[in-house]
């Protein structure tokens, strides 16, 4: 099944049903108003938006329409929690190496994770507004999942069980903040503003053998600035999504519409490239000596898209980076 939400001017935007080939639509607002409110009811919603997916796949549906991911919101555009990890130790021992960082204790049998902001989350073909380039703007490839209620405890053996649909996030970094966030002890903060989803989420099913492991054995293939720069394939996870809820999990509960993301998709060797500007200046610092690749400019682009046999999955993320306008003021009652 795949899901997304459309933006009709209110903050959790319209639930719809996407066909197999992400090409027609149909409106689900009668069975959940919203994505939040169709996973919060998973167990009465599942069935009833299947039903309607298969009447969308065989062209019964009654009212359907050509589904635009240009009209899309994040599948989530706000969601209770946003716990993202670092699931993938080829790209923390690329950085270790190239900019002699110590690893964090334990860090091949504890994933790392941090959370993010959850409250303001972009769709797949908005400008990503930042306020200065000299942040150092990165963009970060990954797989995520979005869960059900996932109780204080959950051990990977029952976390998979609460596992409702795959997504595809471009997690928004600013390199400039970072190092001096993780040396106070607190952890991310401005380093991380909102990140972006591809306009799809699909249950797993979707993705056949892809699913494997509670990983996404799937290329996540990431276009910057109409070049291609790497193509990971999501199969490398050393923590599975399993294990990334359960850790998430150890000393909180986890309400439905939990994101939980990768990290960065990165794979060993050198012929798959890079999913993150970062990971690619680390390659080049490793092996030349000096970073060549710059992080992002005002007006560059990514691209970023996953498919299965060949067919589209999430659809594209295609987003370009501006300067945000100036903030303005807050209004002030009885103020026209």
């Amino acid at each position: 099944m795949k899901l997304a939400t459309l933006k009709n001017g209110h903050k959790d935007g319209r639930l719809v049903v996407v066909s197999r080939d992400l090409r027609r639509a149909v409106d689900a607002a009668d069975i959940a108003p919203s994505m939040l409110d169709a996973v919060e009811r998973w167990t009465l919603t599942a069935p009833l938006l299947a039903q309607r997916y298969d009447a969308l796949n065989a062209g019964t549906a009654s009212h359907a329409f050509d589904f635009d991911p240009t009209a899309a919101a994040a599948p989530l555009p706000r969601a209770p929690q946003w716990c993202d990890g670092s699931a993938f130790l080829n790209h923390a021992r690329l950085m270790e190496k190239a900019f002699d960082i110590t690893p964090a204790p334990d860090s091949d049998r504890i994933p790392l994770m941090y959370q993010g902001g959850s409250d303001d989350l972009l769709g797949p073909h908005d400008d990503l507004p930042l306020p200065d380039e000299s942040h150092g703007i990165d963009f970060e490839g990954e797989f995520g999942v979005i869960v059900g209620d996932v109780p204080l405890g959950c051990p990977p053996s029952m976390a998979r069980d609460r596992i409702l649909l795959l997504v595809q996030i471009n997690d928004v970094s600013l390199r400039g903040f970072g190092p001096r966030e993780m040396r106070t002890g607190f952890g991310f903060f401005q380093a991380k503003p909102s990140s972006s989803f591809a306009p799809v989420a699909v249950t797993p099913d979707e993705i056949g053998e892809a699913w494997q492991n509670a990983r996404v054995h799937l290329d996540l293939a990431v276009e910057y600035n109409g070049r291609w720069f790497g193509d990971p394939n999501g199969r490398e996870m050393n923590f599975g999504f399993d294990q990334l809820i359960a850790h998430a999990a150890t000393t909180r509960r986890l309400t439905a519409g939990t994101l939980v993301g990768s990290g960065t998709v990165s794979n060993a060797g050198d012929t798959k490239g890079s999913a993150c500007i970062a990971e690619r200046r680390a390659i080049e610092l490793i092996d030349q000596g000096a970073s060549t690749t710059p992080f992002m400019r005002f007006g560059d682009r990514v691209r970023m898209e996953a498919r299965w046999q060949d067919r589209p999955v999430f659809g594209v993320i295609d987003q370009r980076v501006v300067q945000s306008p100036p903030p303005l003021p807050f209004p002030v009652e009885g103020e026209a």
